[in-house]
């Protein structure tokens, strides 16, 4: 279903633009969006919003990092308080669809919402880390007038939590509250994928309901795969499907793994508070190393069935006397990425079963990868996500609604589930006739308790759940995956076979 022309692009006339360009920057500069807070957060979204074209203005008290936001994105900044209506106003606020607060401060988070909204700013998210106000997000949300709340560090920790659940994989997406799941995990020399093309595959696999929608090659190149795609040692697989189907996969590929019972934790932070707490609801037995005595006792006090050490993590002595090799999985969490990935290293040379680690430097995802961690995760890309995912709903308010967004393939495609409505064109048409745009896949199709991985026969039908896999495109709706007028241009050129 990875479809495509090579039909000239249609032009229009008066601006010589092409027609789709033009309908892109003009949905891109409807939306103003002020970002509070010029942290790894708040730049990494600014990275992503800039590269989408919207109109982004960064707020921050520190002119080091605002001289860096301007020099490396080439965007406006202003220096301030974001609590200040002053500093709010001067930053565009009162005309803003989105304003994003993004501080070291939970507090300054809310105030600087509070005031936006005031002002009159249309939509306001805060990040909000503190455990303590999960109980109340609710009342909050409401009295301080917040539309969003997003906890970076919890989602962290919930993506973390699926990993461990299913080891042999190196990422888990999940799609439709949990009946779909997409996996990502690294083709080994003696896996059976391996130098045979999908269509010959075996029918115990074919009779699976799961799908490889997408390929990250060892040398960056992403590609969605048809029936004569060749798999190669090295490759990371992308596959999506039922969780018992996938089960059954990894069952069959010899990489299925008896469940993790203990992790081993280095690093106390709130990554760790959020992940611990989960991982005692699955009767999992988890130990933290921590080198702050005071943080030691506060995790202590939170988490009472979880052993905590108060040590350096980095000690290889304190690891071996701790039996870090006799757990089932290392999860790296200290605050230096260098660290992790040290860390990291040594636990899976000793045979750890099953190793996350937290980095939020992208330019250490190929480092990760050569040596053989491919279950990195970022908290700052997870909350560009979110954020992503509701900014393309303001933008499309009146088309399919989008329910989730995910980055694969190290941020170069997209996993997207959309919910079909009565103005998605197309509806109840065979696959097969449509003409989608190079780059875009349609994986599955959800339809009310039936999970469809799509034939050429199949149809879109009002009120599906639609996952999509995008390459490069910016998709807001689902009438943008299609080849004639209404689409998107393609970004860069197909890596499609």
């Amino acid at each position: 279903m990875a479809a495509g022309g090579t039909d000239p692009q249609p032009v229009d006339h008066l601006t010589g633009w092409p027609a789709e360009d033009k309908r892109n920057e003009e949905r891109s500069l409807a939306l103003k969006i002020v970002i509070v807070g010029n942290g790894k957060v708040g730049f990494s979204l600014a990275e992503q919003l800039v590269r989408e074209k919207y109109d982004v203005v960064i707020v921050d008290l520190r002119e080091d990092t605002l001289r860096r936001a301007a020099d490396a994105l080439d965007i406006m900044s202003v220096k301030g308080n974001g609590i200040s209506a002053a500093t709010l106003i001067e930053a565009g606020a009162p005309d803003a669809d989105l304003l994003v607060a993004a501080t070291n401060s939970d507090e300054i988070n809310m105030v600087c919402c509070l005031t936006a909204k005031h002002l009159g700013a249309k939509y306001a998210i805060a990040r909000i880390r503190n455990p303590e106000y999960n109980t109340g997000l609710s009342d909050l949300k409401r009295n301080m007038g917040i539309d969003m709340v997003i906890n970076p560090e919890n989602a962290t920790a919930v993506e973390i939590s699926r990993l461990l659940r299913f080891p042999p994989a190196a990422n888990i997406e999940t799609f439709c509250r949990g009946r779909v799941e997409l996996i990502g995990f690294r083709l080994l020399e003696e896996d059976f994928l391996v130098n045979r093309p999908l269509h010959a595959l075996s029918d115990q696999v074919k009779q699976l309901s799961l799908l490889f929608c997408a390929v990250e090659r060892p040398g960056g190149e992403v590609v969605i795969p048809n029936g004569a795609f060749v798999p190669q040692a090295g490759d990371k697989l992308y596959l999506i499907g039922r969780p018992s189907s996938l089960d059954q996969f990894f069952r069959l590929l010899g990489r299925y793994s008896p469940k993790v019972k203990s992790v081993f934790i280095v690093g106390g932070g709130k990554i760790s508070l959020y992940l611990s707490a989960v991982l005692e609801k699955m009767k999992m037995r988890v130990k933290i190393v921590e080198i702050q005595k005071d943080r030691c006792r506060f995790i202590s006090e939170r988490l009472p069935h979880t052993t905590v050490i108060c040590g350096d993590g980095t000690d290889q002595e304190l690891l071996e006397s701790e039996r870090m090799t006799a757990s089932d999985a290392f999860v790296a969490l200290t605050d230096r990425d260098e660290d992790n990935l040290i860390l990291s290293l040594y636990a899976m040379q000793k045979g750890v079963q099953k190793v996350v680690t937290k980095s939020n430097r992208q330019n250490y995802a190929g480092i990760a990868q050569t040596i053989g961690l491919d279950s990195v995760i970022s908290p700052k890309l997870i909350t560009a996500a979110q954020i992503l995912q509701v900014v393309r709903g303001m933008q499309n308010s009146q088309g399919s609604v989008m329910n989730t967004l995910y980055r694969i393939a190290d941020g170069s495609a997209e996993a997207m589930e959309f919910t079909a409505s009565a103005n998605t064109r197309n509806l109840g048409v065979p696959l097969k006739e449509l003409r989608l745009r190079k780059g875009i896949l349609i994986a599955v199709l959800a339809r009310g308790g039936d999970i469809i991985i799509p034939e050429g026969s199949s149809s879109i039908q009002e009120g599906d759940s639609v996952i999509l896999i995008s390459r490069d495109l910016r998709i807001l709706d689902l009438n943008d995956i299609y080849e004639d007028e209404g689409a998107f241009p393609v970004q860069g050129g197909s890596n499609e076979h």
